[in-house]
């Protein structure tokens, strides 16, 4: 398990972040979710190492994390950090190299992952040549060819056209699935939602929530329901203890003060003519962000 214990970090006089603690647990694909400038990429860099915590501590498994610890971990930044000129087989198996492998079982990793990652026929092609989304591609694989324990991707969706997207969210399910503590951050909200187990939201530099989706749901959350009728819901909008929050002929979307009131529109829509759908809407996480950081 990945943790951070109050993670406070200044830039001069500002706040970067301010007592941030939250935790990856082993197998857990955690999204990491703000807006720019919240603090997401501070917080990852000093995940790494590569910026120092004026206080609070990262730990593994109630340990203080090492250098030695830090180099079984995978990392991509947001920037591109590949070297242009290199070949793409030859610059992934160099990575692996760096990290312990062997020459022949670098190279076998090399080829696997990025087979898996649609770049199978462009493996002898320089970095510099490839469009910018099987560059992003590129970029994962030097993340996650050595097989890393810990798992730590900044906008690894991002420049991905929705079939590389469905293949990099295989490959880090896989990852997650042999144990690693796997967190990301992404502005595509959907995709968090779809994949992560866990969430944490961060907004200023402190964190705004975290846990599972429906965690934050119950906390969060509005109890919304839609309802489809055969004829005209506009009734609702006098309906004691009913306020619609979207309406369109027969469809509508509201929120009940009470479970009676809920109820009771529901035994007036049916009076009123056939009910098609009547359904809890489930809050989606743009909602729930919206909601936390405001």
């Amino acid at each position: 398990m990945l943790e951070l214990h109050d993670v406070t970090k200044r830039y001069g006089e500002r706040l970067a972040l301010d007592d941030v603690s939250f935790t990856v647990g082993d197998g857990r694909l955690t999204g990491f979710v703000g807006g720019n400038g919240a603090g997401k990429t501070t917080t990852m860099r000093i995940i790494l190492g590569v910026l120092a915590a004026d206080s609070g501590s990262v730990a593994i498994d109630g340990t203080a994390v090492t250098t030695a610890d830090r180099r079984r971990f995978g990392y991509m930044p947001e920037e591109r950090g590949l070297y242009p000129k290199m070949r793409v087989l030859e610059q992934t198996v160099y990575l692996a190299r760096l990290h312990g492998w062997s020459a022949a079982a670098a190279r076998r990793n090399a080829l696997e992952l990025l087979e898996r990652l649609g770049l199978g026929e462009r493996v002898n092609d320089t970095i510099e040549s490839l469009s910018l989304g099987n560059q992003q591609r590129a970029q994962i694989a030097a993340a996650l060819v050595h097989r890393p324990e810990v798992l730590v991707l900044d906008e690894p969706f991002s420049g991905l056209d929705p079939m590389a997207v469905e293949t990099v969210q295989g490959v880090l399910a896989d990852a997650a699935a042999s144990g690693a503590p796997v967190l990301f951050s992404s502005h595509q909200l959907d995709i968090v939602e779809r994949l992560c187990d866990d969430l944490v939201i961060i907004a200023g530099g402190r964190v705004a929530a975290a846990g599972t989706g429906d965690a934050l749901r119950a906390e969060h959350g509005s109890e919304r329901w839609e309802l489809l009728t055969s004829g005209d819901a506009g009734w609702l909008r006098q309906q004691p203890g009913i306020s619609v929050e979207a309406f369109d002929g027969g469809w509508a979307v509201f929120e009940a003060e009470t479970d009676s009131a809920r109820q009771a529109a529901l035994a007036e829509a049916v009076a009123r003519g056939e009910v098609i759908s009547f359904s809890r809407e489930q809050t989606s996480l743009a909602q729930i962000f919206k909601e936390v950081v405001r």
